[in-house]
């Protein structure tokens, strides 16, 4: 059997799917194909063509290795295939984006004479994805006198790349599809629990939506031949829970076009809106492929003659419909006027804010990467020639307002700033390419980042990166097949980046499964970093972190680089007392229900969030900072106080050296480095040389919040409210409930402790429960399966240490075994305590889940439709979000507690407390630590 043989029976198999030939990676099968091509009278010699032209990925994949050393070969008379002349090898190898194909595009024009060269140089001045070693072999060549290098150098000085790109369309045609009313998850474009297959476009793109779906859009495309179809969250925003390249990809592949003839299954240039617009990490997203995120603005809420909201019997604004977006209409863009138009040319709405000239660039040039790529090739070609490079992309935006104070996201973006005008401090609104001090790659999207190095020709990571890590958790629970063939190839390929893997490729030391959060947040140690996750809780308790989609984290481990807009913050502070019997969580979910009594509208959309929860360890502060990203903000920021900053550090330095001592370190000894920088900012710190993050008295905010604690007298609930007569307030993060609500009855099928919201108190807090019942009641029993699972191996070492493990396992009728993971997901779940491995578990949905159907308590912060828990038949599944110990009670009584039986539970319990910074705390360190 040959490698082609095996292509050929994967070809049928596939088929059988629906499924057209995977595209092909594997250089030793190209090598295959074209030995058969070269055989004239091959019987596989018409199929391995087309598979070679028109099936073989590019950038750094050894396929694409393979066939430009082909190609350059039939350029250079070497090799002759009639269907592939010299001209057609040339217009190949444009499309192949970089890495092997610019090194033989710059072999043929540096090392060649006459009409090679000149194609050779035509080609490579419209190529963007240059590196270092590309770089220099230019450059080396203009020194020693070279025509052609010259030639090309001065086309990237002018950026033809872009310049010799058609305008977008003055006018676009949409044709609408409304995809759901409310909040539309990125769930729902791509499933959770298809995580597996996102690297096979063709095969993940079947999951977007429904089978239903794809061929009401497909009806659509022919129905309306040269318009593009919209997707719509109506009454909603689009994208809401995580950036999801993968759905944004989908999203393309049935909307979308072609990027190249040759490339199969990677579209850009989707069309995607909102009533109330687009999440802002998955805005971020649409812009890597070129594509349009509209504001609809189509609903609006209906107002009294005082101008005030008119309120349901719900409690909620009753909306009136400004124009109609009904599947099947017809609307255009004017990019010009930068409006939104009916069929005559009405104007419906302004979408100014989707056409920026930054985002009309992306447009243009069919992705954002590569204008950041093409910036910095004009940048080089222009310093190699000694001239100013032209001015061809639009200015970067800076916006200065004298005598106003920075917020604390103001003051990082200035300290991180790349390419600013000197000495000019920048306030919100400005755009900011910034530098990029920590990055994380988690595994259900590590696949495709690791496909969009190789599509960007990078082969290492930045230097100028501190840290990245590509980590394991969202595969934590079942290691099956699925498990076994990607999780290894993707860190083997991580590691030879240059990043710190959850996992040993050569398996020397033992698999971490810790949560991606729980790890950046201990390798971020300083208040000043600037940090891109491939996730949306990519929300650290140090520094400012963003969420991002696959491809930016791509572009942030090459280039070590991210372009974005200032954003505007809002301020958090607290006033007043906790209860003692209240939990942090309620304090956070608080948040979100007192902000919107006071605003009516969620100001924290799209904006940081700085909180000032300056008397809490990094650990505990998380819990708000990762919430912020259900508060659908962009990001957030915690405002600490010295002593806490310090100790936040000193904890994040001992799990840094538990890594270290795993031998988890790299060649270039990464993690000693993070190590050397934490102790440099504590001592930057005990000598004032530079104090913890804070904004300046005289910053300016979009809103202040100031939440009450007074106020928070009994836990607070998290309701996916599934019931709801009005579609678009189901599955929100808005609907915050006092525990009371329920009454003490409402069922409960099913507890999950986990995720990374919950910290090393929470586990503690689970122990000391477990104890307390058992003495007051002589036993426990637990009426619903209760799931426990920690964030880190760490914090499990912990609990080991000071006696609290022994008491998990003592009550618990299961406990993780690495040494024999599990390799199918569980189906079913007894009244018992399962300890699993550390990881993300029923928070991520594509792997554990709950029974169809069933009423779900959980510290998680997903409580989208079908995440936790699917729909049965008979009844909607629903996964309410609540504090360790409400989750903890509830699965022992099988309902949710009423207060009296809450108090009584977490009597003598050390809870996660809070008290604000104005206030003198008792001491710097939590009793959790």
């Amino acid at each position: 059997m040959s490698l082609y043989t095996d292509y050929l029976t994967e070809i049928e198999t596939r088929k059988a799917e629906g499924l057209h030939p995977k595209p092909i990676d594997d250089g030793a099968l190209v090598a295959e194909l074209i030995a058969q091509i070269e055989d004239t009278g091959n019987q596989y010699r018409d199929d391995s063509l087309q598979f070679f032209i028109y099936n073989t990925l590019p950038g750094t994949t050894s396929a694409a290795g393979v066939k430009a050393a082909f190609l350059k070969k039939i350029i250079l008379g070497d090799a002759k295939v009639d269907e592939i002349t010299p001209a057609f090898a040339f217009e190949l190898l444009s499309h192949m984006k970089g890495g092997p194909s610019v090194e033989v595009l710059l072999d043929l024009a540096l090392n060649q004479d006459g009409e090679i060269a000149q194609q050779a140089a035509e080609v490579l001045k419209t190529q963007v994805f240059l590196y270092e070693a590309d770089m220099d072999r230019l450059a080396k060549a203009h020194a020693e006198g070279s025509a052609i290098a010259k030639d090309i150098l001065e086309s990237y000085a002018k950026a033809e790349f872009f310049t010799k790109l058609p305008d977008i369309d003055e006018e676009i045609e949409l044709v609408t599809y409304i995809a759901a009313e409310g909040d539309i998850s990125t769930d729902l474009l791509s499933p959770g629990n298809q995580a597996h297959s996102r690297s096979d476009r063709e095969l993940h793109g079947k999951c977007m939506i429904s089978e239903a779906a794809q061929k009401e859009i497909e009806a659509l495309k022919l129905q309306h031949p040269g318009k593009r179809v919209m997707l719509i969250a109506e009454k909603g925003t689009m994208g809401v829970g995580s950036s999801r390249m993968s759905g944004v990809n989908n999203v393309a592949l049935w909307t979308g076009k072609p990027t190249s003839p040759y490339v199969p299954f990677v579209n850009f240039a989707p069309v995607v809106a909102g009533t109330n617009g687009i999440s802002p990490i998955f805005l971020t997203t649409v812009g890597v492929t070129g594509g349009i995120g509209l504001d609809l603005k189509n609903w609006v809420k209906k107002v009294d003659a005082d101008g005030k909201p008119i309120l349901n019997n719900d409690g909620n604004p009753v909306l009136e419909q400004k124009y109609s977006v009904a599947t099947g209409t017809v609307l255009k863009i004017d990019t010009k006027a930068m409006k939104l138009t009916d069929e005559d040319g009405k104007e419906l709405v302004d979408v100014s804010s989707a056409f920026t000239p930054q985002k009309v660039e992306f447009m243009k040039a069919g992705s954002s990467y590569a204008i950041v790529f093409g910036k910095k090739l004009q940048t080089f070609a222009a310093e190699t020639l000694g001239v100013e490079p032209t001015p061809v992309f639009a200015p970067s935006k800076e916006v200065s307002v004298e005598g106003q104070g920075l917020t604390a996201v103001e003051k990082i973006f200035n300290k991180n700033a790349l390419g600013t005008t000197p000495g000019k401090t920048l306030h919100a609104g400005s755009d900011v390419r910034v530098k990029v001090n920590i990055v994380g790659s988690q595994d259900t999207t590590g696949l495709m980042t690791s496909q969009e190095l190789e599509a960007m020709a990078a082969t290492v990571i930045s230097p100028t990166v501190d840290g990245a890590y590509q980590s394991g958790c969202h595969t934590a629970s079942v290691w099956d097949k699925k498990a076994e063939a990607n999780i290894p190839r993707l860190m083997k390929f991580m590691n030879d980046f240059g990043l710190i893997t959850a996992r040993d490729p050569k398996g020397e030391y033992h698999a971490m499964t810790d949560v991606i959060h729980k790890v950046l947040n201990d390798i971020t140690v300083d208040d000043w970093d600037i940090i891109i996750g491939g996730d949306s809780h990519t929300r650290m308790s140090k520094g400012v972190a963003f969420g991002a989609d696959s491809g930016t984290v791509a572009l942030a481990l090459a280039t070590g680089e991210a372009t974005m807009p200032i954003p505007e913050s809002v301020k958090v502070t607290f006033k007043g007392k906790m209860a003692d019997y209240m939990d942090f969580r309620d304090v956070v979910h608080a948040t979100q229900l007192q902000m919107l009594e006071q605003f009516g509208d969620n100001v924290f959309q799209g904006r940081v969030i700085e909180v000032h929860i300056g008397t809490l360890l990094a650990d505990q502060a998380f819990t708000f900072t990762d919430w912020t990203a259900e508060m659908k903000a962009k990001a957030s920021i915690c405002i600490s106080n010295d002593e806490t900053l310090i100790g936040s550090l000193e904890l994040a330095k001992s799990r840094i050296q538990v890594m270290i001592d795993k031998g988890m370190d790299n060649a270039a000894q990464t993690l000693q480095g993070l190590i050397d920088k934490a102790d440099k900012r504590i001592a930057e710190i005990r000598s004032g040389e530079k104090p913890a993050l804070t904004p300046d008295a005289s910053a300016k905010y979009f809103a202040e919040v100031v939440v009450d604690l007074d106020k928070i007298d009994e836990p607070m609930i998290a309701d996916p409210d599934v019931n709801n007569a009005d579609a678009s307030r189901r599955y929100t993060h808005d609907t915050i409930r006092p525990v009371s609500y329920y009454g003490g009855e409402k069922k409960v099928d099913l507890g999950f402790v986990g995720s990374c919201m919950v910290h090393k108190g929470d586990m503690k807090i689970v122990a000391q429960m477990l104890k307390n019942l058992e003495k007051a009641n002589g036993k426990v029993e637990f009426k619903a399966p209760l799931v426990v699972a920690a964030p880190t191996y760490n914090i499990i070492d912990e609990l080991k240490a000071e006696g609290d493990w022994e008491i998990l396992q003592k009550y618990s009728g299961f406990e993780f075994d690495d040494m024999f993971p599990k390799t199918q997901a569980r189906k079913e779940y007894e009244n018992i305590l399962y300890l699993e491995r550390p990881g993300c578990n029923l928070c991520m949905g594509n792997q554990e889940k709950a029974a169809k159907g069933d009423t779900v308590l959980a510290t998680s912060t997903r409580l989208f439709q079908g995440r936790v828990v699917e729909d049965s038949t008979e009844k909607k599944g629903e996964s309410l979000l609540a504090s360790t110990p409400v989750v903890v009670l509830s699965a022992i009584l099988g309902r949710t507690p009423n207060a009296d039986e809450y108090k009584s539970a977490v009597d003598g319990i050390n809870l996660t407390k809070f008290a604000p910074p104005t206030a003198t705390p008792e001491t710097t360190r939590s009793v959790h630590f």
